[in-house]
């Protein structure tokens, strides 16, 4: 077997010979390093879970919380209300934009547009309840509905989902859109045919991430949404939701009914709807990612 012979230090050089060690040993060291991160995520899950299932039933998933019991379907319904509002109204936004400093916006225009979606994800979720609860429960008289938490919680979603698409959209190549336009395509063509299929894929990730930090959210709905004990019945109605019943649940005395249970089984049926998301967003991923294989570099 022929030794590698380095062409700066040579085979016996000491520097040569702790440089193939590092490599040797961060191979090793990498895999450890992923699982002490992933550790405390596994124990988190285990421990919920087994808080959870023991007493979790289809009549807990079906009934609606009452006094210091029932079951969760009030905020099951509440937290699917409102991240259906938030995501649409939120991925519209955030594509719009991040397709218009992509493709159509001058350099400074775009830069600035970025800055501020930047600055817009670092502001505390609790500023954007205050901000929801001013402009939307009293300014407008709306009060506390499922409108103005949803409205809310797509501000706090919106800047993750605008960079995603903006990246998404910067991120085709430059001569697939040179060759769309040398072929007479028009902008619009251009944005539907060639730039879309290719950025879809990631800025379905990017809305993936922002459902996932909405749905954990608690601060901008609880001055916003309100609360109630059976489903929403309309936009206009208070709505309860899962975050919501955890933190009013899980500091309840061990002996106040069945609150702390309810509060496990929430944060259990969270992390299921989070996984699920994550699952059914990869596999339309993939499946466009396979259409496209071997039409775009």
């Amino acid at each position: 077997m022929t030794a590698t012979v380095d062409p700066v230090w040579g085979t016996d050089s000491p520097r040569w010979r702790r440089r193939v060690a590092a490599d040797r040993y961060v191979s090793y060291l990498l895999p450890l390093l992923f699982l002490a991160v992933l550790y405390p995520l596994l124990d988190l899950i285990y421990w919920i879970g087994a808080e959870a299932l023991p007493t979790l039933s289809w009549r807990t998933l079906t009934t609606n919380p009452s006094g210091f019991g029932g079951g969760l379907l009030a905020p099951i319904t509440g937290t699917l209300y409102l991240i259906a509002i938030s995501t649409a109204l939120a991925g519209t936004v955030g594509i719009v934009a991040g397709m218009y400093t992509a493709e159509f916006a001058s350099p400074r225009v775009a830069s600035l547009g970025r800055l501020g979606g930047n600055l817009l994800a670092g502001v505390p979720a609790i500023v954007i309840g205050y901000f929801g609860y001013f402009a939307l429960v009293l300014y407008t008289h709306w009060g506390m509905t499922l409108v103005a938490g949803g409205i809310t919680l797509s501000i706090f979603m919106i800047p993750y989902i605008y960079r995603t698409a903006d990246l998404a959209f910067g991120s085709v190549p430059a001569d697939q859109r040179e060759a769309a336009f040398g072929m007479g395509a028009s902008r619009g063509q251009y944005l539907r045919r060639v730039a879309w299929p290719i950025a879809f894929p990631r800025i379905l990730t990017g809305i993936f991430i922002a459902m996932a930090i909405g749905l954990g959210e608690t601060a901008p709905l609880l001055f916003t949404a309100g609360w109630n004990f059976v489903p929403a019945t309309g936009l206009s109605s208070q709505t309860s939701y899962l975050t919501g019943l955890i933190w009013l649940y899980y500091s309840a005395p061990t002996d106040f009914g069945t609150e702390l249970a309810l509060a496990f089984q929430a944060a259990f049926l969270l992390i299921v709807i989070v996984i699920a998301l994550n699952v059914i967003v990869q596999l339309i991923a993939e499946r466009y990612r396979r259409r496209l294989r071997g039409l775009f570099r």
